[in-house]
């Protein structure tokens, strides 16, 4: 059986290969940065100037010469011009201050902003004003560039465009965003007991969670999601999904079937269209899992119980698809974990890596939901994120464990 940590490496370094073949046969787009959210940056932005462009306030109050209020030493000064933001005033006469607003170009010849609380005002009319003390020099003025300078890479490419990252992206100027195309998903079920909500429930069947689960997993990750729906456990059926999903799809992504009961047709069915490399990974939830490629696309199959096919999902599938995408950061390919106390024991450790449903509590502790069976979806509702436990390894009540936040999964 593959460790964790081998079955990672073997994914991460066959989406790379994946990631490689696209680049080759398909063009960036180009699109407008309001619409660019969540896509995978295909190209380094660089700004093509400064941020600020020009030395400018941090807030409200009077651009001064600090020497001049040196020498005024506490007398009334003039105020020369007023200066709201969008304006360019001119150069400081000596002897005067600037009224100035938030945002608004330093004018030439001053070199510090006084805040207007620390200013007294003479007159109805505001036009002479006096300061107890004399500034630094630069004090309250943001200096040209000290936010971004010209040619600097503001976002590299590889990475997920966050609000933010676009948010920098218009500081600098730029309408439009260079990013990978979306990632092609087909996915099926099997199983002859599933059925779909709204529909009548027969004796032995179960309605088909999973398919809620992953659909939306894999939209919340960016792919263009071709759901084929539920496969009856039949080798012909299965097969048939799998060429049509081949056709048109990057990846094909199954769910049930992937084990060597006599009723699991998947494996048969990818080594008939393709090859499978079917890996026993040493974790628990989700031992079988299965990776391998029919005609040009990736093929990955999910274990049927819902705790698994979500664990392995968010553990394996998740860094693959991410890193077909072009996506190459460590952080966001497997997120760290943190070191949080655990507020339950457990005290039956399993021979395989455990990721353990728990919740956050108030205090700062990890509660551990009471059925970890792989076929209680409850526990990944109830629970906030992972426990990533060693093999073997018992825990006791205040113990450091690795957790790690659901929110960090995008789930």
């Amino acid at each position: 059986m593959k460790s964790f940590e081998q079955a990672l490496e073997l994914v991460i370094e066959r989406a790379r290969l994946a990631c490689e073949s696209l680049s080759a046969t398909q063009p960036v787009e180009r699109v407008p940065t309001m619409q660019a959210l969540g896509r995978v940056l295909a190209e380094d932005l660089r700004s093509e100037i400064d941020v600020p462009p020009q030395d400018n306030t941090q807030m409200d109050g009077y651009a001064v010469r600090s020497s001049d209020l040196e020498q005024a030493a506490g007398q009334p000064m003039r105020v020369s011009q007023r200066i709201p933001a969008g304006a360019i005033g001119q150069p400081l006469e000596p002897g005067t201050v600037a009224r100035i607003f938030t945002g608004a170009f330093v004018p030439q010849g001053a070199d510090a902003v006084v805040m207007q609380e620390a200013v007294q005002i003479h007159g109805a009319d505001g036009s002479m004003v006096s300061f107890a003390q004399a500034p630094q020099p630069g004090q309250w003025i943001r200096r040209r560039g000290e936010d971004v300078t010209r040619d600097q890479v503001v976002v590299s490419a590889g990475t997920i465009l966050t609000p933010q990252a676009l948010g920098l992206a218009a500081s600098v100027g730029l309408a439009q965003i260079a990013v990978r195309p979306r990632l092609r998903v087909a996915c099926f079920f099997t199983g002859n007991e599933l059925v779909m909500p709204g529909e009548p429930l027969p004796a032995g069947s179960i309605y088909n969670s999973n398919r809620f689960v992953l659909v939306n997993l894999l939209q919340a990750l960016g792919c263009e999601v071709s759901d084929l729906g539920i496969v009856k456990d039949n080798l012909d059926a299965t097969r048939a999904a799998l060429r049509a999903a081949a056709a048109s799809c990057d990846v094909i992504l199954t769910c049930g079937g992937v084990s060597v009961g006599e009723e699991d047709h998947v494996k048969p069915a990818v080594q008939a269209e393709g090859s499978l490399d079917v890996w026993q990974v040493a974790i628990k939830p989700g031992k079988p899992i299965a990776f391998g490629q029919v005609g040009r696309a990736q093929f990955v199959g999910l274990p049927g119980n819902p705790v698994s096919a979500f664990i392995t999902f968010l553990m394996l599938v998740r860094p693959f698809l991410l890193r077909m995408q072009g996506v190459t950061a460590p952080q966001a390919l497997q997120p760290p974990r943190l070191p949080v106390r655990a507020g339950f024991a457990w005290s039956n450790p399993d021979k395989r890596r455990e990721f353990l449903r728990v919740r956050l509590q108030p205090d700062g502790s990890l509660a551990l939901f009471a059925n970890q069976s792989s076929g209680v979806l409850t526990s990944t509702v109830w629970g906030d994120g992972i426990v990533d436990n060693p093999a073997g390894q018992a825990i006791s009540p205040g113990d450091t464990v690795h957790y790690l936040p659901f929110e960090r999964l995008g789930a």
